[in-house]
């Protein structure tokens, strides 16, 4: 443990400090409903919900957290198990036609609007998992080895669903950067 989460984190085990802990949501809250919002699909209450678990299972287990990984991929990985249980149960629930249309965000003149519908559209094109780790690493900024951490996967399967999902982007892409 380095940085400043370690002494909040000592606070919490030594002490019982609420304020320390809530000092900790407070820096990650953010980050971790990021997180759950683009694994839900765009379900913001499902990802709050989550969001709120996550923390009361870190809260939990943080005994058990032993510095290996940086304290946010550590909360990263518990709340992309927590989604992984909850989307297991829900796997067998189809998606009613104005369940997919609330996650189109709405069209826009403006061409920032229109380039974020773009990536949407070319996003949902992608596997799962790949989706994760690019998520991971470009909205989350983590590295390749802690992604590999977060998610359990071999460091080439990181690789792998990261060089692939660039791959299919590109084209779908293309006429955001011209000089491809």
């Amino acid at each position: 443990m380095t940085g400043p989460d370690s002494a909040l984190i000592a606070r919490v085990l030594t002490q019982d400090d609420r304020a320390a802990f809530g000092e900790i949501v407070q820096r990650h809250q953010s980050a971790v409903r990021r997180f759950l919002r683009h694994l839900s699909g765009g379900d913001a209450a499902l990802a709050d919900d989550l969001a709120q678990d996550t923390f009361l299972q870190a809260h939990r287990s943080l005994a058990h957290y032993r510095g290996d990984a940086v304290f946010s991929t550590w909360l990263l990985g518990i709340a992309h198990n927590l989604w992984r249980n909850a989307h297991r149960r829900q796997r067998d629930v189809p998606l009613e036609a104005k369940h997919l249309e609330a996650l189109d965000p709405a069209p826009s003149p403006a061409p920032a609007s229109d380039l974020k519908q773009d990536l949407a559209q070319a996003l949902r094109v992608l596997a799962p998992d790949e989706r994760t780790a690019l998520h991971l690493s470009y909205q989350q900024g983590l590295s390749h080895r802690e992604i590999s951490t977060l998610l359990g996967w071999p460091l080439g399967t990181v690789k792998t669903h990261l060089n692939r999902s660039k791959e299919k982007l590109r084209p779908l892409l293309a006429a955001w950067n011209p000089s491809t």
